[in-house]
Order: structure tokens, then C-alpha cells, then sequence
């Protein structure tokens, strides 16, 4: 990527900073600091990106600088340097993003997007002095800048990275979008970004990009068109509910579709904050987790009614068939039976099949019943409908699962309920950072629990002195090939059922008072 006009945060002011290269840019003049002629940062450009910006940065309103309203007035007078050029943040070692404003141009065919402006801005702020010319059809073009960019979110992974296809971001003198004709012209930014990579993990799917995506774009108020790279029409069927929530318009597939897609202004890359969760302070408006589940409430909730007027009509059916066959007394005491079991606290068991599994899996949920848990257990694939999960999490009060990426789901679960995370050995650290933090960043009751060497069926592999079942974390540190293929492909879990009784205790008296407590609130 180009040294000029790199994006970064300023943590003085709580903006984000351009710095100059030199013949680039006039240096902006701050007598307040030293003038043009001091150091770097005295030179600096400043870019103030107000909360209506598609960029997503914000003035920080709790900057205690003396001269914050002069400061203010002096920042806000150079915005218009922003317009009209590529500007990318690249500070974050997770992902970079770029912004493109003015007259932006799709060219799927080159893998690039065009940014046509006039060589110089008002008063002067630009001097492009060395640039790129070139004759197309006769014409001169003269290429301002030239930025490439991998719009996917795990940056710092060079080996996925190196999967992900990368796009050309160019900014052209104006005289060079007469051969760059548009196709389609769209009045609201776009978004760029990539369902590559992971893609096919649902961790990776929400973590790097459907939650990402929001944070990206939640603040343009569903006005924006995505543009994706690496394009899954299945991706699109799976999370098609949530993109309705986040956009008006048909998602473009950038290398399917090879029109000239024309917008006003374009964010390159996504922005994140954290695993499964974001930082409300870096969010217009301090959107925060509970702000982004309540978006999956309102994607799913349509498709939730249909499944329950569905089944509300054929329980009708089988209960005018039981009618004529049994005895109108046998009917009322079956009812008084369900309408007993949906008082009790709701239990959902995420069930794995091949490595991680619980071995004695049916003999749990036993012990649950007769704890006083109703129970269902579901088996999640690949294509078991996103709605239906949704729906037997967002009716639960407690969760249980093995960590694995099937535990992204407590997202679906309601602040306040009970999520036990059964942790096999040598995935501790990755149990709480990848799940336990987040779940407790949703406000869940997190409780975990980490099996002894007794419980996992490397006990019968390896010798009770063996590093694999004494010091797994040794093991870890040989490298991710080691974790993956002894503790995550290589482990089943057979539960201390006696121990774990415990937490599921603890897990139904937390839900009885929960249900009680609402229950009251609602008279």
C-alpha cells in the first residue's frame, strides 16, 4: 500500500490523522504548534470525520484540550480535504480499510475501482507534482494515487491472507472517466469486502464478517449497497435475513457481475473491534453487542412466525385426530402435562458429532430432566436454517456446548440467560477469548467448565505424566498443528456427571429467580 495519505488515529484528539509525504501535500499550518516548519506531527494533516460520515470515526466529545472549540472550528474547516481522494486507515493490525469519495467507478475486469477527481482542490491543498500519466484511446490519464487492498479481517494472518483477492484502488484526473462510462448508477455509498478466507466456519462467518459488516455500515441506516468479493450464492441464501437488516438494496457480485457499478462514495475493507463483540466508544450512537443481537431479533423473528403458525396448525390437526380416537378427559390431562413442562426452565443441548463430543451426551440430559430442565438438543450443520437455531436459543435459559465454533450461537441467546461451555483439555485460553469474554460482553451468566484429565479420552491414549494430559499448554506452544490435531480433532469429553451436576444446579436456581423475577415485572 502507498505512504501517502495513511489514516491512523490520533489519540490526542480523538480523530484520526493524515500524514503528509512530502510533494504531496501542503503541510497544515498550526501556529498553536509551532507552525508548518516543527516536527512530523506539527505538519500533519488533520481529518475531522463527523458521527454522519460513512467513514465511522467521530469527534470524541470528552476531549479535555484547553482549546477544544478552537480546535474544533480549525479541523472542521479542512474537511474538505478528504473529498475527492483514496484515504486509508491501515493502524490496526486486524484489518485496513480505505474510503474513496467523489465519483467512484467499478472495473471487475482489472479488480480495481476508479476514483475520478480534478488534479488539484480548492486553494490548493493538493500538489501532485509526480504521478502516473498514461494515453487510453488517445487520451491522456494521469493516476493520482494507487492504493491495493485485501478487504477481509484477519490481516495478521499471512497464510489466509494470501486466499483472499486483492483490489486495486486508483484515483484518476476527471478527463479519464470519459472511457469509464457507468453502468448502473447508485445514489448511497458501497461497501467492499471479501466472504472469502474462513468462510464455511460459522465463527469465522459472524466473527469476521457479519459482525464486522455491521460495524462497518450500521451507522449509513441500511442506505448502502454491498459489493463482495469471492461472491457464495450460499453464503447470500444463509445470511440473507441479516443482510435485509443492514441494507435496502440487492447485494453485487464484484467479479460476477461486470457492469460499471457507479457510486458517490465507497468503504473499502471492514472494520473490527474485538472476537465476537465490538467497543461501544469507537460506535456512533455507543452501538453496542446488545444492539447487533437485537438486529439478528429482528431478521429472524418473521421467519420464526411462519415456523410457529405452522406448527400451531398442525398441533390443531393432530389434536382434532386424537379427539375422535380418545376420551375428551385423556385430552385435558395431556394439556395440563405440556402446559406444566413449558413452565420449567428451557435447557438446549448443542450437540457435536466426531471430536469433542460428550461420550455419555444422553445420560446428561437424564440427569438434566430430573434436575427440573425441559430439554432439547440440537445438532447444527451446515445446512440447518440459521432461523431455527435462532429460535431454540432466543427460547432458552441455558445453554450447553463443547467449545467449537458451534458456540458462536450464543449470540442468539437472550441477555440474562446461563451459557455453560464444556472446555476439553489444552482450548482454555481459546474457550474464554473466543466465547467466554464475548458471552459475558452480551451480558449472559457465563459459567465454564474446564474437564479434568480424567474426563477426556486422551486419558486412555497418553500416561497420566505425559505433557499432553499434565501441561497442555506445553504442547500448545509447539505450534497450532499440535493444538488442532491432538486437542480439537483428536478428544472426546465423558462428562464427571457428579461434578457437572453442579453447574447445571447452579444454572436452574439462576434461571428459576431470572423467570420468577420477569414474571413479576410483567403484573
Amino acid at each position: 500500500m502507498a505512504r501517502h495519505q495513511r489514516c491512523h488515529q490520533w489519540k490526542k484528539f480523538g480523530l484520526v490523522q493524515v500524514k503528509p509525504l512530502k510533494h504531496h501535500m501542503v503541510p497544515f499550518k498550526d501556529e498553536e504548534h509551532g507552525g508548518g516548519d516543527g516536527d512530523e506531527e506539527s505538519r500533519a494533516f488533520l481529518l475531522v470525520v463527523p458521527p454522519s460520515s460513512s467513514y465511522g470515526y467521530y469527534y470524541n466529545n470528552n476531549n479535555n484540550n484547553n482549546n477544544n472549540k478552537r480546535t474544533k472550528l480549525q479541523l472542521l474547516t479542512l474537511l474538505f480535504i478528504w473529498w475527492r481522494t483514496i484515504c486509508c486507515d491501515i493502524s490496526s493490525h486486524r484489518s485496513d480499510i480505505c474510503v474513496m469519495k467523489g465519483d467512484v467507478r467499478t472495473s471487475s475486469a482489472s479488480s480495481s475501482v476508479f476514483l475520478y477527481s480534478s488534479k488539484t482542490t480548492t486553494h490548493g491543498f493538493f500538489n501532485y507534482v509526480s504521478s502516473k500519466v498514461e494515453e487510453v484511446n488517445g487520451d491522456v490519464e494521469v493516476e493520482l494515487q494507487h492504493e491495493k487492498i485485501k478487504p477481509y479481517t484477519r490481516k495478521w494472518e499471512t497464510s489466509v491472507m494470501n486466499t483472499i483477492d486483492e483490489l486495486d484502488l486508483v484515483s484518476k484526473t476527471e478527463n479519464a472517466a470519459i472511457n469509464h462510462h457507468c453502468d448502473v448508477n447508485h445514489d448511497v455509498p458501497a461497501v467492499f469486502f471479501s466472504t472469502g478466507g474462513y468462510t464455511g466456519n460459522v465463527y469465522h462467518e459472524f466473527n469476521d464478517g457479519i459482525l464486522p459488516l455491521y460495524i462497518t455500515s450500521q451507522h449509513l441506516n441500511k442506505k448502502v449497497v454491498f459489493v463482495i468479493l469471492e461472491y457464495h450464492n450460499w453464503w447470500i441464501l444463509k445470511y440473507g435475513d441479516i443482510l435485509s437488516r443492514l441494507s435496502d438494496y440487492p447485494v453485487i457480485d464484484f467479479s460476477g457481475d461486470k457492469r460499471t457499478h457507479c457510486f458517490p462514495e465507497a468503504i473499502v475493507g471492514l472494520r473490527i473491534h474485538d472476537e465476537l463483540t465490538m467497543d461501544s466508544s469507537l460506535m456512533s450512537g455507543n452501538k453496542s453487542i446488545v444492539d447487533f443481537r437485537n438486529v439478528l431479533d429482528r431478521a429472524y423473528w418473521p421467519r420464526i412466525n411462519g415456523l410457529i403458525q405452522d406448527e400451531e396448525r398442525e398441533a390443531k390437526e393432530r389434536q382434532r385426530e386424537k379427539l375422535s380416537l380418545s376420551p375428551s378427559s385423556e385430552i385435558i390431562e395431556e394439556v395440563q402435562e405440556e402446559d406444566q413442562l413449558i413452565k420449567k426452565p428451557k435447557l438446549v443441548v448443542l450437540s457435536r458429532n466426531g471430536s469433542r463430543a460428550i461420550t455419555n451426551e444422553d445420560l446428561m440430559v437424564k440427569m438434566a430432566e430430573k434436575i427440573g430442565f425441559r430439554i432439547q438438543v440440537v445438532r447444527p450443520d451446515q445446512t440447518t436454517e440459521l432461523a431455527k437455531i435462532y429460535r431454540a436459543l432466543n427460547s432458552s435459559d441455558v445453554l450447553v456446548g463443547v467449545h467449537g465454533a458451534a458456540m458462536t450461537h450464543f449470540l442468539f441467546m437472550k441477555p440474562g440467560s446461563v451459557f455453560i461451555q464444556v472446555i476439553p483439555l489444552g482450548t482454555d485460553w481459546a474457550a474464554e477469548t473466543y466465547y467466554g469474554e464475548p458471552s459475558r460482553k452480551l451480558g449472559l451468566n457465563y459459567i465454564s467448565y474446564p474437564i479434568l484429565p480424567t474426563e477426556s479420552s486422551l486419558y486412555d491414549k497418553y500416561d497420566t505424566s505425559d505433557p499432553v494430559l499434565r501441561d497442555p499448554e506445553s504442547v500448545n506452544r509447539k505450534g497450532w498443528q499440535y493444538t488442532k490435531s491432538i486437542y480439537l480433532d483428536g478428544q472426546n469429553v465423558r462428562l464427571n456427571l457428579r461434578r457437572f451436576r453442579k453447574r447445571l444446579v447452579r444454572a436452574y436456581d439462576h434461571s428459576i429467580n431470572r423467570n420468577r423475577h420477569l414474571h413479576l415485572r410483567s403484573q
